[in-house]
């Protein structure tokens, strides 16, 4: 495999993409970064195609086959976290669909790792409901990474999937019953019963949170 094509499946795996996501992203058919990864085709990437991902994974332009000339200086010095287009309910409950990605927001990567010592596993996604209010109000853009879960769960908010619904909720730990509480910052809203750590299935912590103003 050649260094491009070694370099994106690297990038891929390191951001928990897919070929079809990556497709989807350059508005391609879904096995096009399939066929160009694995089959070799098409011999070199698109202008466009390749400007693109490399602002999406913040690397120069050079890496991903164009002329050195070409590249994007600029590029190392920001982070692209993606945009998906998905919401996390705080309120009833919001279907989760296929995880399209609606565009990208650029980070300082210095200020990304105060936050995250993994900030390829971040992701944005959109509030959806009051029940996180005055904390999260609705619409608002909530940073979700991706990588602080499992075991590593502790107080703060979540993003969580039940069945087919994705929730915004805040855990705190009961070192009584050894299981978290759920619960809304909203009093109108009430909470859920508590639940073992096991019996939650958590897409990642809520570390930053970004809202329009007026």
């Amino acid at each position: 495999m050649d260094p491009v094509r070694h370099l994106l499946e690297k990038l891929m795996h390191e951001r928990g993409e897919t070929c079809a996501s990556l497709s989807r992203l350059l508005g391609r058919n879904p096995a096009y970064m399939q066929q160009f990864i694995q089959r070799g085709v098409p011999r070199r990437l698109a202008e466009d195609d390749r400007r693109r991902l490399a602002r999406y994974f913040s690397v120069d332009e050079a890496q991903l086959g164009a002329p050195h000339a070409e590249g994007l200086a600029a590029a190392p010095d920001v982070l692209m976290v993606p945009r998906l287009a998905i919401g996390a309910s705080a309120g009833g409950g919001a279907v989760a669909g296929e995880e399209a990605i609606l565009g990208q927001l650029g980070f300082d990567p210095q200020w990304l790792r105060k936050l995250t010592p993994s900030p390829r596993s971040l992701s944005i996604i959109q509030v959806s409901g009051d029940s996180m209010a005055p904390t999260l109000d609705d619409g608002d853009d909530i940073m979700v990474d991706r990588s602080d879960a499992g075991e590593r769960i502790r107080d703060g908010i979540y993003v969580l999937r039940v069945e087919d619904a994705l929730l915004v909720k805040r855990l705190a730990f009961n070192p009584a019953t050894q299981c978290f509480a759920i619960r809304s910052d909203n009093p109108l809203h009430p909470d859920w019963p508590e639940r073992a750590a096991q019996a939650m299935s958590v897409i990642g912590r809520v570390i930053w949170a970004g809202r329009r103003i007026g």
